[in-house]
């Protein structure tokens, strides 16, 4: 089945066919490095991290470009507030964003670029455009000129003058139209700057994804993606700018982008107080339950995060690593189920990836329950499906035993608990009850909880 996908740009869903089966192309915006990211920035590169893995399934070579935004309005202010440069901000934090996305279980991308180091490739466009007859220089300015792109605006289906009403635009004496969008601005002594034909000065925000993209990608790449407030107008000014600086050539042929995370029916923002960190959120639960909640709902709807989410996810996962515990002892090779892969070739349909996961294990444990040799077989096939499923969608990627005994934000030792259960072993051989219960009842009081089984004594952290 060819994969499918929702263009935002054709309001349509359609069967995806790369420009060049041999070399797919895929850009997805990435942070702005002045602080820890929020819950919901990680939607976007969870959910692109599971459409990548779908791409390199089907085709050769996949190339997926997310970009660092290192210089930045906010990234001045952060470092002028602590006193340091803007090194210091966006080295600190771009760090702690890689850490965050591996510890969510999102692949590298293969290219990540950083503003920084494109500024001859940002001047060179800005270059380009102006000789073109897109943009103009006023007053240590470059701008573009809205007015000279006809189809400004198709992106996200308004035209001209809803968008200026709809949106925070700059009034400014230099501008031509109140819509013409910055290309290059002049910078102060105290702000970082780089010399330019029009001033010493840095670039604007969206020129800077157009100049990386087509660095790294080509002219004309495949698929764009990212958040859905940054249809316009970043990505509607990346089209337009990209469009005109390269003769009007296709930008991006499709065009995704994810839905918002809310938060008790309200946008996350730092207004409403209501941001969850995805660096303190890793201390508190289990990464691959994050993960988990982020895919629960199809990825162009918007998602309800809560502490319940999460928890019903780890719950989830808890009766999917068990099985897999439970099956510990079949051989079994990762194979992707075919629901599972119909699934996400129709347009990411995560949830529905999610069900037939727990269908396959729902079989295994009845296969489980089921007593005779003629169920190996069906106990093989079901756990290749765990293992296969999980892979497509950067789950069931660790041993059960580490899944059960990971601690959370609590810190458990396991080295302590392991020497609990022995003198409880110990305790229960000389008939000493007491004693064990004693023991039991201390690894409670820790938020460990034993299961005792045919097999032995297995432990796990409490989660909740």
């Amino acid at each position: 089945m060819p994969i499918s996908l929702y263009n935002s740009l054709t309001r349509r869903t359609e069967p995806f066919a790369p420009l060049d089966p041999s070399r797919v192309t895929m850009y997805v915006c990435g942070p702005t490095v002045y602080n820890f990211v929020h819950i919901g920035n990680a939607r976007g590169p969870v959910v692109f991290d599971v459409l990548a893995r779908l791409l390199r399934r089907h085709y050769p070579n996949v190339v997926y470009a997310r970009n660092i935004t290192d210089v930045d309005d906010k990234i001045n202010a952060a470092a002028q507030e602590q006193g340091v440069g803007i090194d210091a901000i966006t080295g600190r934090f771009t760090q702690a964003y890689r850490q965050d996305m591996a510890d969510l279980g999102i692949q590298p991308p293969d290219v990540e670029p950083r503003a920084t180091a494109h500024i001859d490739p940002i001047i060179a466009m800005i270059e380009q455009l102006i000789v073109a007859g897109h943009a103009y220089a006023a007053e240590g300015h470059v701008l573009f000129d809205v007015a000279s792109y006809a189809e400004y605006g198709r992106l996200s289906g308004r035209d001209t003058d809803e968008l200026i009403a709809g949106a925070r635009i700059e009034v400014a004496p230099y501008k031509r139209n109140p819509a013409d969008f910055v290309l290059w601005k002049p910078s102060t002594p105290e702000l970082p700057g780089w010399d330019s034909p029009w001033s010493r000065g840095r670039p604007g925000w969206h020129i800077e994804c157009s100049a990386m993209c087509a660095s790294h990608l080509g002219e004309t790449i495949d698929i764009h993606a990212g958040g859905v407030d940054l249809l316009f107008p970043h990505h509607e000014n990346e089209i337009a700018q990209s469009t005109c600086a390269h003769g009007g050539k296709t930008f991006a042929r499709w065009w995704l982008h994810n839905g918002m995370l809310t938060f008790g029916g309200a946008k996350m923002s730092k207004s409403l107080g209501n941001i969850e960190k995805v660096h303190d959120l890793l201390q508190q639960h289990p990464a691959e339950a994050l993960r988990y909640a982020l895919l629960s709902a199809h990825y162009r709807q918007p998602l309800d995060w809560s502490g319940e989410l999460v928890e019903q996810s780890n719950r989830t996962l808890d009766r999917l690593y068990g099985t897999l515990r439970d099956l510990a002892d079949v051989p079994a090779e990762p194979a992707l189920p075919a629901d599972v892969a119909q699934a996400l070739e129709d347009d990411l349909n995560t949830p529905a990836a999610l069900a037939a996961i727990n269908g396959h294990a729902r079989q295994a444990r009845l296969q489980l329950a089921a007593s005779g040799e003629a169920s190996r077989d069906a106990l093989v096939a079901a756990k290749s499906a765990l293992l296969g499923a999980g892979a497509a969608l950067g789950l069931l990627q660790q041993s059960p035993e580490v899944w059960f005994k990971q601690a959370g934000g609590d810190g458990v030792d396991p080295a302590r608990v392991e020497a609990l259960l022995e003198q409880r072993r110990e305790a229960r051989a000389a008939r000493d009850f007491a004693r064990a219960d004693a023991i039991r009842d201390e690894l409670s009081s820790m938020g460990v909880v034993i299961e005792d089984g045919a097999q032995g004594t297995r432990w796990s952290v409490a989660k909740g």
